[in-house]
């Protein structure tokens, strides 16, 4: 177990982060739940499909949290099939965590909800100074997200069920003291080894052959000399900024919109004023209410006698501490800032008025306005290139939604050519050479998306040279292509890749000299070790690898050593053999027998948070057999949490 964490520490990093830590943005992800669509299932959990169009969506709305949040991310990073392919397994796994915490009826109490929301520092800043939450402030942040309290409190519930399916294994995991020491002796045990490489290359030159065994080689590798698949395209864009460029704004057009909008292109206006509040909350009794009014009374009497006396009398008596030790002051606020009842009464009054008592939900309220800060109306001159701008913006979304229509109709019925499509909309017709299925993003360009490459190597576009359909690349960007030249794939001709298949044949038979060198030394080297040309004595570690190969250190680290020295070798695949002595072991007790207890506890802390992980990692693997999550795409290469 321990060498399946070690090796895949890189996986252990990123369950800890995906499967420990929630998702949250800003209050919570919702799982992406909301973009259930028909289309080709990519993966399924507990019977249910998750789709393409929900992994597109996913994908987008992800790429452009990336974008927001750290602009200067390469946009080929954010494109590439590793980057896809980890959104798509974060899909699976919260639709995954969210299942199980539904079978495993993790409720989330009312109680533990709103502790949750307290903590929660977004939150915290809408709180009024009686304590109390701005619900004004709350349901315009809330609005701003496409949220209602309702639905976003629904969602905080849901994160956190799906919290506790992981969180109990997390908080319960434990390691006893014998395991941890014999693992963290594993892990930071050192060995002092020599090491000899054995290259290809310093083979090759020794290499002898009739060329028939060339021709040997290609016909029994016949598959590795294939020329791809591909084709010659010609493909129309339909974009937004196309769009924008056609549109004309007329003179009478813009006032309208001027005269239409002047109230919401002109500021708010907004007012300053300084309150004495004498507290009575809506929950107080009869009595209590009373006497805070007679209070008010009492305080505004004396305002009234000495108007000028308004600061002081602020200062101490007034019951919101905020604004008492400013003498009340509120500074400049726009309508909705304020409870109703005092916004009423501060909109309606003349600079320098005190008002009447003004009852809110707070408690009574003394009112002095200030100021008035009237917004400067600026003229429609001033306002002309934003006004074209907003004008031009609200045309070209409109045109768009009636072209992209257009579009897609029109590469469909007439689907024997893009110039129907490009003459009506004035698009031009662009074209690609020998494209592949596996075509790269930097050679697809503005193509760079996998359901075009999909459409246009299907069976009718190949067969019939047919327009692919309107397939939408990113959002207010369509495209569609037809296939112009098809050139299938065939295996190459031996005189076409000769010089190929003496590389490739050169390079196998290098390597099988220097493994079988490398073996033979090693050998020999148990009966003779004074014959063998080793390199320096080096110290070596898991923590240390001396700038060797990470495989190299492994096996030398795994090697038996009831008897020393001990000869083991290691196939390093394409970079030949190496063949390690090991000379001493040097256990963890004697390395950190010079450790204060500090560094002591570094030193097994990593152990005990690995094993912890591989228990998650365990967990986690069960939950998805046990619930039959399925991913149905092909992994890449260098994706980091596989399927």
């Amino acid at each position: 177990m321990f060498d399946f964490v070690r090796q895949h520490n890189k996986i252990m990093q990123i369950l800890l982060v995906l499967l420990i830590f929630p998702s949250f943005v800003l209050f919570g992800i919702d799982g992406y739940n909301r973009f259930r669509e028909k289309g080709e299932a990519v993966a399924s959990v507990d019977g249910q499909d998750i789709s393409q169009a929900e992994w597109d969506n996913a994908l987008r709305a992800e790429t452009q949290r990336m974008r927001e949040s750290m602009p200067n991310t390469d946009p080929k990073f954010l494109d590439s099939p590793q980057v896809k392919y980890e959104i798509l397994e974060r899909i699976v796994r919260d639709r995954l965590l969210s299942v199980a915490a539904t079978k495993l009826f993790l409720n989330v109490s009312d109680q533990r909800l709103a502790q949750e929301l307290q903590k929660n520092p977004t939150i915290a800043s809408l709180r009024k100074p009686d304590g109390s939450l701005d619900l004004v402030q709350y349901r315009q942040l809330l609005s701003s997200q496409g949220l209602t309290p309702e639905s976003f409190e629904s969602r905080m519930r849901s994160d956190l069920s799906v919290q506790q399916v992981i969180m109990g294994i997390a908080k319960g995991s434990f390691v006893p003291s014998k395991l941890k020491d014999v693992t963290s002796n594993a892990y930071n045990e050192q060995r002092e080894i020599q090491v000899q490489f054995f290259k290809g290359e310093d083979y090759a030159s020794k290499l002898k052959y009739p060329d028939e065994e060339l021709q040997a080689y290609y016909k029994s590798h016949e598959s590795q000399f294939q020329s791809l698949e591909s084709a010659d395209l010609e493909y129309v864009l339909l974009d937004m900024p196309t769009v924008e460029k056609s549109i004309v704004v007329n003179e009478s057009e813009l006032k309208t919109y001027f005269e239409q909008n002047s109230s919401k292109l002109v500021g708010q206006e907004e007012r300053r004023a300084s309150h004495i509040l004498i507290s009575a909350s809506k929950d107080a009794t009869t009595e209590a209410k009373a006497k805070a009014k007679a209070k008010a009374q009492e305080l505004l009497s004396e305002i009234k006698k000495s108007p000028q006396s308004f600061a002081d009398i602020a200062k101490k008596n007034s019951q919101d501490p905020v604004s008492a030790a400013k003498g009340g002051d509120l500074d400049f606020f726009a309508k909705g800032a304020m409870v109703k009842p005092f916004e009423e009464a501060a909109f309606s009054m003349q600079k320098g008025q005190v008002s009447d008592l003004v009852e809110s939900e707070f408690g009574y309220h003394i009112i002095k306005l200030t100021d008035i800060k009237m917004p400067k109306v600026p003229t429609f001159e001033e306002l002309r290139p934003t006004l074209e701008a907003q004008v031009k913006k609200q045309m070209a979304q409109k045109k768009f939604a009636e072209e992209a229509e257009l579009f897609t109709n029109l590469v469909y019925e007439q689907s024997d050519s893009l110039k129907p499509v490009a003459e009506k909309l004035k698009l031009e017709i662009r074209t690609l050479n020998s494209v592949s299925r596996s075509a790269s993003p930097a050679q697809l360009g503005p193509l760079k998306n996998p359901k075009i490459l999909n459409a246009i190597f299907s069976q009718d576009s190949i067969d019939k040279k047919h327009n692919t359909e309107a397939i939408e690349l990113s959002p207010n960007l369509l495209a569609s292509a037809r296939i112009t030249k098809y050139s299938a794939a065939r295996t190459l001709s031996f005189d076409e890749v000769k010089d190929r298949v003496k590389a490739a044949y050169e390079k196998e038979q290098s390597l099988l000299m220097a493994k079988k060198s490398g073996l033979q030394v090693q050998t020999n080297s148990k009966d003779h070790p004074e014959g063998t040309k080793l390199g320096s004595a080096l110290t070596v570690s898991r923590q240390d690898l001396q700038k060797l190969p990470q495989i190299v250190v492994e096996t030398a680290l795994r090697a038996p050593t009831q008897a020393l020295p001990a000869w083991t070798g290691v196939d390093l695949g394409g970079d030949g053999y190496a063949v390690v002595k090991v000379i001493k072991v040097i256990p963890e007790k004697s390395v950190a027998s010079g450790l204060d207890l500090k560094a002591s506890k570094d030193r097994t802390e990593p152990v005990a948070q690995a094993l912890s992980a591989a228990e998650n990692l365990s967990y986690y693997n069960f939950l998805k057999s046990n619930y039959k999550a399925k991913i149905n795409v092909a992994s890449p290469a260098s994706s980091l949490v596989g399927n």
